[in-house]
């Protein structure tokens, strides 16, 4: 009965959550796009000589939120009136959508305030409801941009809206739920990848801003040319800001080989510039190299994409220590192979068409940039891995442990101080030899006796004090026990036996004989009682005792 009843309530909260997840990436996606819309607007109201109204406004700021997703607008108030393709994405602008359906998705597995468990949708149906929604939104744009100046393409609507939102969705459901992987190998693999691909990028990023500084006045005069007006001038300088992350891309590609092409039939390369490039006037094409052969430093810039082979494949042999070669070699082409995925990716948004004729190939050609990524992850990243795999499984082998030295137990200060006087005397030479060479310890007394004899120093002998050698009270040792070299200060003592000889068992003392018993004496007879009569007198008593000794006298008594 309880299951029956609780079944459709849990279903209607899964449907609700479904719902709120559609609705979460609606809202991003209006986010984004309200936020690009009010940009647009404040450079047309900040201008003082705007072109067209409101409604030209906004659709520019559609066609913008669109090329933000990879879509390819066509400019249709072109000077020679054919339509022109613009495909260059701004990369910074981007990063605004990807994040706000990164944060759509996530928001929706969240367990609410307190940890409660709401209803949640599952991880498929979070990713499919956030992308529906936002690209119900891209949807109703693509249509309204159709009437404005700059239209959408179609082909690119269809296809790379869908592919960047539902990846930034499927990345926000896996932040959601731990970023759990697998196996050590492919939690490995992504790491190794990423940072092989953000050295890349710094590195593109810091060939091309020294080549920008190298070529700052031409910069500067390209900048101020553009517009007149400090409003004009900040919109440059906000284009120039949100194309910044394709200037990295562009170095990248620079140092990896492949290069760009400045339209068609022009290719910068570090070998150098070959051919007649088409350069419009803009204040970040200004970094780009004069023509003729490149020189070392151009060729230093392959030192970019050295680093970051050589730092990918640390990172999977740091890991690898435990691993088979075979499984080392793999997850390093693993990891290469998606950080080349990565960079051609990224060198296709970077680059495009910027109009038609000579402009239609302009930027990094995303395959060449591919490849030459993979090429240099193989080449350098696959032996870096293998050697600090070799490295890292040296330092685990073990280590020989010296044997413990045991601590001396601290002697008592008597002996101490017995010690420190025996070590300011310097023994003889003899006696510091017969010490030395000899273990037994009966012929080392029997060397002492002798050395003693020699000496005059024998135990017992009296000393310049009156008394013997060995005690400063006329005490005398006899036999090995005396002091050899006249110490008053010697106390004797017993020597005991070394380590390597038996010590002798301790004779059994014998049993003391009881004390005998002492024989017992019979208790003294009784003091006789006292006469009760009275005492007579002193006259009395000496009449009768000389009558009872005639008494006595009588030969009948």
């Amino acid at each position: 009965m309880t299951h029956v009843t609780e079944h459709p309530l849990v279903q209607g909260g899964r449907s609700a959550a479904l719902a709120a997840a559609c609705v979460r990436g609606g809202v991003a996606a209006g986010l984004g796009l309200g936020a690009l819309a009010v940009l647009v607007i404040a450079a047309w109201i900040s201008s003082p000589f705007p072109d067209g109204g409101p409604n030209d406004v906004l659709h520019a700021a559609a066609g913008l939120w669109l090329l933000a997703h990879g879509v390819d607008l066509i400019r249709t108030d072109t000077l020679s009136g054919v339509p022109a393709p613009l495909g260059v994405v701004p990369l910074l602008l981007t990063a605004l959508p990807v994040w706000l359906v990164h944060r759509a998705a996530r928001d929706a597995l969240d367990p609410g305030p307190g940890g409660r468990d709401r209803p949640r949708p599952s991880p498929s149906g979070a990713i499919a409801s956030v992308a529906g929604g936002y690209l119900l939104v891209a949807a109703v744009v693509v249509l309204y941009s159709e009437s404005g100046p700059f239209p959408a393409e179609l082909v690119t609507a269809g296809l790379w809206p869908p592919a960047v939102v539902t990846g930034a969705a499927a990345a926000g459901v896996w932040t959601a739920r731990g970023r759990p992987f697998p196996g050590q190998r492919w939690a490995v693999l992504p790491r190794a990848a990423g940072l092989g691909l953000v050295t890349l990028l710094v590195g593109g990023a810091a060939a091309a801003a020294t080549s920008l500084t190298w070529r700052a006045g031409r910069a500067e005069t390209v900048f101020l040319g553009l517009a007149g007006e400090w409003s004009g001038r900040a919109v440059v300088l906000l284009l120039v800001l949100a194309l910044l992350p394709n200037a990295a891309v562009w170095g990248a590609a620079y140092g990896l080989g492949p290069g760009f092409a400045l339209g068609t039939g022009a290719l910068a390369t570090p070998l150098g510039l070959a051919g007649d490039p088409a350069v419009p006037p803009f204040p970040l094409l200004a970094a780009v190299p004069a023509e003729g052969r490149g020189g070392w430093l151009h060729w230093s810039v392959a030192a970019v994409p050295l680093v970051a082979a050589l730092l990918l494949g640390h990172r999977v042999g740091r890991s690898a220590r435990t691993w088979t070669a075979r499984e080392t070699v793999l997850t390093a082409l693993g990891a290469a192979g998606a950080c080349a995925v990565a960079v051609a990716a990224l060198a296709g948004a970077a680059g495009g068409p910027l109009g038609s004729g000579r402009l239609s190939a302009f930027g990094p050609v995303w395959w060449q940039t591919g490849a030459a990524a993979m090429l240099w992850g193989t080449c350098v990243g696959v032996p870096a891995a293998l050697g600090a795999r070799a490295w890292g499984r040296r330092a685990l082998r073990p280590k020989r442990v010296p044997a413990p030295v045991p601590t001396p137990i601290p002697a008592p200060a008597s002996v101490r101080a017995t010690a420190e006087a025996a070590a300011d005397r310097k023994p003889s030479r003899a006696w510091t030899r017969t010490r030395m060479w000899t273990r037994r310890p009966a012929l080392a007394f029997s060397r002492v006796r002798g050395l003693l004899r020699r000496s005059g120093t024998a135990p017992g002998a009296p000393g310049p004090d009156g008394g013997s050698y060995g005690d400063p009270y006329g005490r005398s040792y006899a036999g090995p026990y005396g002091d050899p070299l006249g110490d008053t200060g010697y106390e004797p003592y017993d020597f005991l036996p070394a380590a390597w000889e038996p010590s002798p068992e301790p004779k059994p003392r014998p049993d003391p004989k009881p004390d005998p018993k002492p024989d017992p004496k019979p208790d003294p007879k009784p003091d006789p009682k006292p006469d009760p009569k009275p005492n007579p007198a002193p006259g009395v008593e000496g009449s009768e005792s000389a009558e009872r000794s005639e008494e006595s006298k009588a030969p009948g008594a």
